[in-house]
């Protein structure tokens, strides 16, 4: 079976899935430009990659499944990175932005007050 032989359910579900996790990301985009902060405007864009890579991979494996009648390991393996990768990297630039806030002196970050070690 080819992929122009797919029933015209997996057709929809697929067209669906895809179109879902198109809007989710475009919402997390859109998130990236309307928050104030940085603190904020990091948080959009991750959870909309995140979860629009969700609907974009079950949309791929269903017509990987369906169509071409393989195993969807790439979908697998992509989804693993993407689920991996994307927290790590929020939470790096999230730690970098906070060390320059409190080396600058930024208001919008408390300081952390340090204790001597005898203490």
């Amino acid at each position: 079976m080819s992929v122009d032989d797919v029933p015209l359910w997996a057709a929809v579900l697929v067209s669906a899935l895809v179109l879902a996790g198109a809007v989710v990301t475009f919402i997390g985009a859109i998130g990236l430009t309307r928050m104030q902060s940085f603190y904020q405007r990091i948080h959009m864009p991750t959870l909309g990659t995140s979860f629009g890579a969700v609907g974009v991979l079950a949309a791929s494996a269903i017509l990987s499944t369906i169509g071409e009648e393989r195993f969807i390991a790439h979908e697998f393996l992509i989804f693993i990175f993407i689920s991996v990768t994307t927290p790590v990297t929020l939470m790096l630039l999230a730690r970098a932005a906070l060390h320059r806030d409190r080396v600058e002196g930024s208001k919008e970050v408390p300081v952390v007050e340090t204790r001597p070690a005898d203490q």
